[in-house]
């Protein structure tokens, strides 16, 4: 987090403002202009893959670190919950 912090200070990315709305009540042509935050694990590594030079330089981490690491995530974690039904999905049909 660090890193992605000294990166957005060196790159002058500045936040996007607040949002002071209610976002369960906005329209869904204004709810396509937020900002969002990835929805799954998945599409958090999915962005890492795509973009991580930041935590490159100094040294810090190297590429087959970060790349064996997004592997491990992927097939340990996302496929394994992937292969599974979801607790909701139970409630949802279990009494069927």
């Amino acid at each position: 987090m660090m890193m992605a912090g000294v990166d957005g200070v060196k790159n002058r990315i500045e936040p996007p403002d607040p949002v002071d709305k209610d976002i369960y009540d906005l329209p869904p042509e204004e709810l396509l202009n937020l900002p969002a935050v990835p929805r799954s694990l998945e599409e958090a590594l999915d962005g890492l893959a795509h973009d991580h030079e930041f935590l490159l330089e100094g040294d810090v981490f190297t590429e087959d670190l970060i790349e064996t690491w997004i592997e491990y995530k992927m097939e340990n974690e996302v496929a394994q919950v992937a292969l599974r039904p979801h607790p909701h999905e139970f409630e949802m049909y279990f009494d069927i």
